[in-house]
């Protein structure tokens, strides 16, 4: 059967709760966890797992392709809010995604992908992340990297010492009211960051057994809630999930905190979520630091992610050319220019200089991975002089910062 004649036999629709078990099904093929990892994170056994993803069915729009009314291939949108430079915008979190090996290499993913953005566009979704199985695949797809996990160890005798602070640190249950507070305040403080509902912490523990986890939080001298540390010690190892704080002082303190357990640990290893290396905060910098790509990014309607977008000054008017693999509705050129109020308009006509790149690259500058003159420098996107340095002033300078998975 060749390939038309087969596609004749599929339906590309929406999933609903009626196919929970064939959603289930897919969702266990996608997530190819070993009982050991299943037991780490606090569940019984796989079926327990996939009941636990459950609410994403129920909370996202998600679209498959059925054969004979059989589920085989599937994409799920799940309703996010981030934190873009201040702006905070609606994301389309793309997440279960999966197509059964024997129909695979078909097109069907390339149709559902295209689904999922024009259901993002219609739901004022100007952007989209996810946790790539595959960068080069999602690159194609128009996504691009946009944070980093950083990854550290640090022996005993290389914590910092103490700094003497102000306040103090308690220990507490991880869904302490204060964490919440803080990390509310940090989200809004960070560039790239998710602005979590309830939901989003249940999917923030998902892979992890919380009720093994500790919260370390700092208090200033005012008792307020500055700073978070989510924490365990197994087998002579302090391990950091993550650690947020408003300010250094919060830092110092939990800091602080960590090198107590001097004593009782030879390794402190744990993780930070931005490119943001902590060598450099250390006396003894000499420590093991690994830096991965962890999220990607993608614009989903262009203008209307560049008329939510706070632009650091105003300037002369210029246009972008922008072409894009998949979503056919980003292909062309958008102009912006600035009325009497400094208040951004989004066009349609190539004023002023040509700002020239694909949606990929676009998504890396207005995500702030890469600064403009580097992405200049690599031949990612075409542009003057002027315009570049244009580019530089208005786009603000703050890394993306994302800790969560789903």
């Amino acid at each position: 059967m060749d390939q038309n004649e087969f596609r004749k036999q599929l339906e590309l629709r929406p999933v609903g709760e009626e196919y929970l078990d064939q959603f289930n099904e897919l969702l266990s093929y996608v997530f190819q966890f070993t009982e050991s990892d299943l037991e780490e994170s606090g569940f019984d056994n796989k079926r327990e797992f996939v009941r636990s993803k459950r609410p994403i069915l129920e909370l996202s729009k998600v679209f498959g392709w059925f054969h004979d009314n059989k589920l085989i291939s599937q994409i799920s949108i799940y309703p996010c809010r981030v934190n873009i430079h201040g702006s905070i915008y609606e994301m389309g979190g793309i997440t279960g995604v999966g197509t059964y090996p024997e129909y695979a290499n078909h097109g069907l993913m390339q149709d559902l992908i295209h689904t999922a953005l024009k259901t993002m566009k219609e739901d004022k979704q100007w952007i989209s992340y996810l946790y790539p199985y595959s960068i080069p695949y999602y690159r194609r797809k128009g996504w691009e990297i946009m944070s980093d996990k950083l990854t550290f160890s640090i022996r005993d005798t290389q914590l910092p010492k103490a700094v003497t602070v102000p306040g103090l640190v308690e220990r507490t249950a991880v869904d302490h009211e204060d964490v919440f507070t803080v990390y509310d305040q940090f989200a809004l403080q960070n560039h790239g960051a998710m602005i979590r509902s309830k939901f989003n912490w249940k999917e923030y523990w998902r892979f992890e057994n919380e009720e093994e986890r500790t919260a370390a939080i700092y208090y200033d001298a005012d008792h307020k809630p500055t700073g978070i540390l989510f924490y365990w010690v197994a087998e002579e190892v302090f391990h950091i999930k993550e650690m947020f704080y408003l300010n250094q002082e919060a830092r110092n303190g939990l800091w602080n905190f960590i090198t107590a357990h001097f004593s009782m640990v030879y390794w402190v290893k744990g993780n930070i979520y931005k490119n943001e290396p902590l060598a450099f905060l250390l006396e003894d910098s000499q420590i093991k630091e690994t830096i991965e790509p962890y999220f990607m990014a993608r614009i989903v309607d262009v203008k209307g992610f560049l008329s939510m977008y706070p632009f650091k000054k105003t300037t002369e008017a210029f246009h972008f050319v922008v072409k894009d693999p998949v979503a056919e509705w980003n292909n062309g050129v958008f102009s912006l220019q600035w009325d009497e109020n400094d208040r951004v308009i989004i066009g349609d006509e190539p004023i002023g200089n040509p700002v020239t790149l694909d949606i990929q690259t676009l998504t890396c500058l207005f995500m702030n991975y890469r600064r403009p003159n580097y992405l200049y420098r690599i031949e990612r996107l075409e542009t003057d002089k002027d315009t570049l340095d244009t580019l530089e002033r208005i786009l603000p300078d703050q890394e993306a910062y994302f800790s969560d998975d789903f």
